[in-house]
């Protein structure tokens, strides 16, 4: 999941990633995974679509620890943000995972994003986030974005 949705999320902020630059995502995940001990790992980029694709198709249901789960993210992200969360989740999950959870496939995040990446050619992406993202966390988050020389 974590290797799909970093480079789903990347394309969608950026742009599109070439075959090389997936399976360097897919390798850092494949490296971290080796460390933390995790077996049967697929080997390259193309075996972990194959083995994803099929997971997606046989083992995904929606059921109780779902529900509660979006019950929760509820809860505590409030209603603002748990609807970004639906809005990213649209753009984000796949077509099986989205009809799973009963999204529509429209976000109204496209166009918003689409102002999001016009607004960083004039340095007023940081406003956006500011207002979007919960304030306790802005520090770390701003220091995300700046690249150590």
């Amino acid at each position: 999941m974590l290797i799909d949705y970093s480079i789903r999320s990347f394309e969608i902020l950026e742009r599109e990633l070439s075959c090389s630059e997936k399976e360097e995502v897919f390798d850092v995940f494949f490296r971290m995974g080796v460390r933390m001990g995790l077996k049967n790992l697929p080997e390259n980029y193309n075996s972990y679509k194959n083995t994803r694709e099929i997971y997606l198709q046989q083992h995904l249901y929606f059921g109780t620890f779902t529900k509660d789960l979006f019950k929760q993210y509820q809860h505590h992200l409030g209603f603002f943000r748990y609807q970004l969360l639906l809005e990213s989740q649209r753009l984000l999950v796949p077509k099986r995972v989205r009809k799973l959870l009963h999204l529509r496939s429209f976000s109204w995040l496209v166009p918003i994003i689409s102002v999001y990446k016009f607004s960083r050619n004039f340095q007023l992406n940081d406003k956006i986030k500011s207002f979007i993202l919960p304030a306790a966390y802005l520090k770390e988050i701003k220091s995300l974005d700046h690249i150590p020389a």
